[in-house]
């Protein structure tokens, strides 16, 4: 069932027809960037990684001090109202938490409540065919706090246009000579001698919720993983390439700003993860 033309979405406690919901030209997402986000895959009308997302969004609205509005277990009970009402069989549920609305000023009211929105987007995730990937390198401009799913986005947003004015898919961030992340996702090298290498999670990364399943089936299949900084030149000499996120689960890289990785094909270790993760998330979704 495809998505209807006017979407029902959620907005402080309602729900309402996407063009009758209202947010004040006062809110501090909108004035500051002041909020965090949530993207949950939806496959089959079901949710993928419902609990590490709900677990990550906890977090991040802790660490910027904005509580929750509602429970996580309602919020999932929002989210699949949405699916239902939308009759999203493929796509996504998107969050937004903000701080809140009222006239604009750095510091805010101890009483201020916050804005909370969810929406459903109806996307192709599985069943378009898989290809390689290719992505543009450039260079890291974001603030030191990248472990929080901040609504700032301009440096992504930048990113992409980058790439996809070289005819990419994806960017990847360069800091010091190393890849720190996707513009949107989380991203791995097969060494030659099948070494699954990613960055360990710190500040510099978002924790990615795709990625903690996909290391966790990894890992019991025996793969060998490490987690390390890789430079964009192990990235160009890399047997395999590949990124993680919610929206395209695990998808092969095969070219890097121009050049083959490896074959300049999909190769096996991460065609076999994405097998693996696709399979784990029918058996698991909600």
């Amino acid at each position: 069932m495809s998505q209807p033309s006017i979407r029902t979405v959620y907005l402080n406690g309602e729900f309402l027809p996407e063009n009758e919901a209202r947010l004040s030209i006062f809110d501090r997402g909108f004035l500051f960037g002041d909020g965090i986000y949530e993207v949950t895959a939806v496959l089959e009308g079901r949710l993928i990684d419902s609990a590490s997302h709900m677990a990550r969004l906890e977090r991040c609205a802790r660490e910027i001090d904005v509580p929750l509005p509602v429970s996580t277990d309602e919020i999932v009970a929002i989210e699949k109202r949405l699916i239902e009402e939308n009759g999203l069989v493929e796509g996504m549920v998107y969050l937004q938490l903000t701080r809140g609305a009222e006239d604009r000023n750095f510091l805010f009211s101890e009483d201020i409540k916050p804005t909370l929105v969810l929406f459903t987007q109806a996307k192709t995730l599985v069943t378009a065919p898989i290809k390689g990937l290719s992505v543009k390198t450039v260079p890291d401009q974001r603030w030191a706090r990248r472990d929080i799913k901040s609504v700032c986005l301009l440096p992504q947003v930048i990113a992409k246009r980058i790439a996809k004015a070289e005819g990419c898919d994806e960017a990847w961030m360069i800091e010091d000579g190393f890849v720190t992340e996707g513009a949107s996702s989380t991203a791995y090298i097969v060494t030659a001698d099948n070494r699954i290498v990613t960055r360990g999670n710190s500040h510099k990364t978002l924790p990615g919720c795709t990625r903690l399943a996909a290391l966790a089936l990894a890992a019991e299949q025996g793969m060998t993983l490490e987690e390390r900084p890789f430079t964009l030149e192990e990235a160009l000499n890399a047997r395999e390439a590949c990124l993680t996120s919610a929206s395209n689960f695990v998808a092969p890289i095969t070219r890097i700003d121009g050049n083959a990785v490896g074959s300049g094909e999909p190769g096996p270790v991460v065609k076999r993860l994405r097998e693996l993760y696709l399979e784990r998330a029918r058996q698991t979704a909600i």
